[in-house]
């Protein structure tokens, strides 16, 4: 089968940069993105594309050079999932907040939502390509639903899980370290694959794309994430024992990641990892150990949250204990609220949580961030439920200038590690804060050593 239109139904983190990719490297490829969010379509279709609604570097330039020519976004759902030969589901999966599996099972219901309205569309045969992350086993559940359609038309599913990391996504969909497809293994299921396969050849080796069963497919992907997630606890766990014996972390970590067998990456101590996946999905797979009555399998994956809701507690309570165990009307800083540097993404992010902690205690927190804007932080803030709107917007000040957000500061709190505030004027920030002037690394960014020349009381991640 030769695939000449995609659709792909979720405009998001996941949709947008992978469609925009697609269509940039395969010129030949009608690829619509569909959402019903039409605020999220238009910011996607701004003239400037410096207003898409997805930050990530590079990809302004990809949307440019394809958009209008093969890519296109849209808010016409049915009439795109009728002419697409293929389509992908790229919509949301939270985690449940509500009956069974509350707090941990994926919620699925955009997922079964999807399934039904390409079943009711759909007047030709296509191939149906899971791209958002699923648990293990979910495939059964669409081809359940587009196989009882009762219409003739015939379908194939796929699992396509992604893998980037947000800030690199673009690097990571053009030269990627595989790409995984799952499917059926009969011979139409073979054909759909194959299908996916010739798409992505366009520009990634064979070697490199991995063909797998549905299911396998599926449970990697959660797998890889909990196996990611696993590395940051394990270095954060370690970093609160350096603080207790005056080892520094730093030093543990580059000693251990030249063993071969281990490597450096995600080693870096940290306030604590975000994001919209590894907490949801390691939760996922929490859910599903336990399903299986696997108790022992979930609770060691378990305790991978556990530690990192630790580290964002730990790091609130170092800020009080600093501040002589109180910080009641006192100014915090935060430099950074995107989980990470280079995302406007602030799902899960460590500083919403290390923030509703010090809110607790009546802190005031004055929050600068390069591409965060200040309605989004309210809305995170609000979303946890913890006190009244108007209590976070009171204690709560969002600015533009990071200056302005240190100025009269007790304390400044880096909770996201963007490049630029390595090169601030601190002894600028510092002349304008209180004295002892305090500051709370939560990424290990800044020279401490030259902070502390200037003044500065350093609070680093174990050390």
């Amino acid at each position: 089968m030769t695939v000449k239109k995609i659709c792909c139904i979720g405009a998001g983190y996941v949709g947008g940069p992978t469609m925009a990719v697609i269509a940039k490297q395969c010129p030949d490829i009608q690829v619509t993105v569909v959402d019903l969010n039409e605020a999220r379509i238009a910011a996607w279709n701004d003239q400037d594309v410096s207003k898409i609604p997805v930050y990530e570097p590079g990809l302004s330039d990809v949307v440019a050079e394809a958009r209008g020519r093969n890519l296109f976004f849209s808010t016409e759902v049915d009439r795109a999932i009728d002419e697409a030969d293929m389509v992908f589901i790229s919509v949301n999966t939270p985690t449940k907040t509500y009956g069974a599996g509350k707090g941990q099972a994926a919620d699925l219901k955009w997922i079964e939502l999807c399934a039904r309205q390409i079943a009711r569309i759909s007047t030709t045969d296509k191939i149906v390509v899971e791209k958002s992350t699923l648990p293990v086993r979910t495939a059964s559940t669409l081809r359940d639903i587009l196989h009882h359609t009762g219409n003739g038309v015939k379908f194939q599913i796929l699992s396509n899980p992604e893998f980037l990391a947000e800030g690199t996504a673009v690097q990571d969909l053009l030269a990627p370290d595989r790409v995984l497809i799952g499917g059926d293994q009969d011979e139409e299921g073979q054909k759909a694959i194959q299908a996916l396969v010739e798409i992505y050849a366009r520009w990634v080796p064979r070697e490199q794309i991995l063909t797998t069963n549905v299911w396998s497919s599926e449970l990697s992907k959660l797998t890889a994430n909990a196996f990611l997630a696993q590395r940051v606890s394990s270095i954060n766990a370690l970093s609160e024992l350096c603080e207790c014996t005056e080892a520094d972390i730093n030093e543990v970590a580059r000693a251990i990641g030249t063993d071969s067998r281990i490597g450096p990456k995600f080693l870096k101590a940290s306030v604590g990892f975000g994001g919209s996946c590894f907490q949801k999905d390691i939760l996922n797979l929490v859910y599903i150990a336990r399903t299986y009555g696997l108790t022992e399998v979930a609770d060691y994956w378990e305790q991978v949250i556990i530690m990192n809701d630790h580290q964002k507690k730990r790091f609130a309570n170092k800020i009080i204990k600093a501040l002589y165990n109180t910080v009641n009307g006192k100014k915090i800083a935060f430099l950074g609220w995107a989980f990470k540097k280079d995302t406007n993404d602030t799902r899960e992010s460590a500083a919403i949580y290390v923030a509703d902690h010090l809110l607790y205690e009546q802190a005031e927190v004055a929050v600068y961030d390069p591409k965060v804007p200040a309605q989004q932080v309210y809305i995170d803030l609000d979303y946890l439920g913890t006190r009244a709107s108007e209590e976070n917007s009171r204690l709560v000040k969002v600015h533009d200038d990071p200056y302005e957000a240190c100025k009269d500061a007790h304390a400044v709190a880096v909770l996201t590690e963007w490049d630029e505030f390595k090169d601030y004027d601190w002894q600028r920030i510092y002349d304008s804060m209180l004295k002892p002037a305090n500051i709370f690394d939560g990424r290990n960014l800044l020279d401490k050593k030259k902070l502390e020349e200037i003044g500065f009381q350093v609070h680093a991640i174990g050390s």
